[in-house]
C-alpha cells in the first residue's frame, strides 16, 4: 500500500533523488520550509523506509566496466530452495548489479557489468552454472542506452 505523501514530502523526495548530498539548509529553502521542520520530515521519510539509503552513482565505464549485459536465466528447477540458493549466489557477486526473479519466459533477469566481452564470458563460465542452479543463459547486449534513471516519480 502506497503511503500518503503531501506536496512537501514529494518535493523533498524529488530533490533528494536528484542530489542526495544537498545540504538541509538548501533543501529547506527550495521547498519553502525552515531547516528544522525540513530535517524532521526527511528523518520521518527515512524512518518510514521511503528513503532507503544514500549512494554515489559511479560511471561504470570510467572505472573500467565498459560492458553491461542483461542475462535471461532459466533455472534447473523453480522450487523455493533452488530459487533461494540462486538468489544468494547472485547477491554475493558484485558484477551482478540487478537480479530480478521473473514471471514469464525466464526465471531470472540479471544486469551484469564486465570489463569487456571476454570478461563477461569468464564471469558466465565461472558463475552462471548448474552449481548456482542455472539451466540456461541467454545474454542480451544493449547497443545504446536511451534512458537510465534511479529516480522514482513521486
Amino acid at each position: 500500500m502506497a503511503a500518503q505523501l503531501d506536496r512537501i514530502d514529494k518535493a523533498i523526495l524529488t530533490l533528494l533523488q536528484a542530489d542526495g548530498r544537498i545540504q538541509n539548509l538548501d533543501l529547506a529553502n527550495k521547498i519553502g520550509l525552515s531547516p528544522s521542520p525540513c530535517l524532521r520530515r526527511v528523518k520521518r521519510l527515512e524512518d518510514a523506509g521511503m528513503i532507503k539509503r544514500y549512494v554515489a552513482l559511479v560511471d561504470a565505464v570510467k572505472v573500467g566496466f565498459g560492458l553491461t549485459v542483461f542475462a535471461r536465466i532459466s533455472l534447473v528447477a523453480q522450487d523455493a530452495e533452488t530459487v533461494e540458493s540462486f538468489a544468494q549466489a547472485m547477491n554475493a557477486l558484485p558484477q551482478v548489479t540487478e537480479c530480478h526473479i521473473m514471471a514469464g519466459e525466464c526465471d531470472a533477469l540479471l544486469r551484469v557489468v564486465a570489463t569487456d566481452l571476454d570478461g563477461y564470458r569468464q564471469f558466465q563460465m565461472a558463475h552462471l552454472t548448474r552449481k548456482n542452479g542455472v539451466q540456461t543463459v541467454k545474454t542480451d547486449i544493449p547497443m545504446q542506452t536511451v534512458k537510465s534513471s534511479t529516480q522514482i516519480p513521486v
